[in-house]
């Protein structure tokens, strides 16, 4: 694989673990705590935030051979990431609306691919 396609991989994982840590941040939300503090200092908080960390060492690293003009597509991604991890693990459903977004993000990946 050359340097660009690893890049390119890299990016992408570096998205794909920024969605997962959001979706930790939202289970994290919707928990009740004895106190303000607990709310910000618990192992999903922390451990979304060290996944922020990673991700954002891990797109530094990528936007070295990535072309600036590819990587708000390739970081598009993180909508549809999202989505589908939001559907599994919090059980959020999937109206027309997102649907259609969906869609429009994988047109405008293919329509930039060609």
């Amino acid at each position: 694989m050359s340097s660009l396609g690893t890049a390119v991989c890299i990016l992408l994982v570096s998205v794909f673990i920024s969605s997962v840590s959001q979706i930790l941040l939202k289970k994290a939300a919707n928990r009740k705590y004895t106190s303000p503090l607990k709310e910000y200092l618990n192992p999903l908080v922390i451990g979304a935030y060290a996944m922020f960390f990673g991700s954002v060492i891990l797109t530094m690293l990528a936007l070295r051979y990535v072309p600036l003009s590819m990587s708000p597509i390739l970081e598009s991604t993180g909508y549809i990431f999202v989505s589908v991890l939001g559907y599994f693990f919090l059980k959020e459903r999937f109206s027309r609306r997102k649907l259609l977004g969906i869609a429009l993000i994988l047109v405008g990946i293919a329509v930039f691919s060609m």
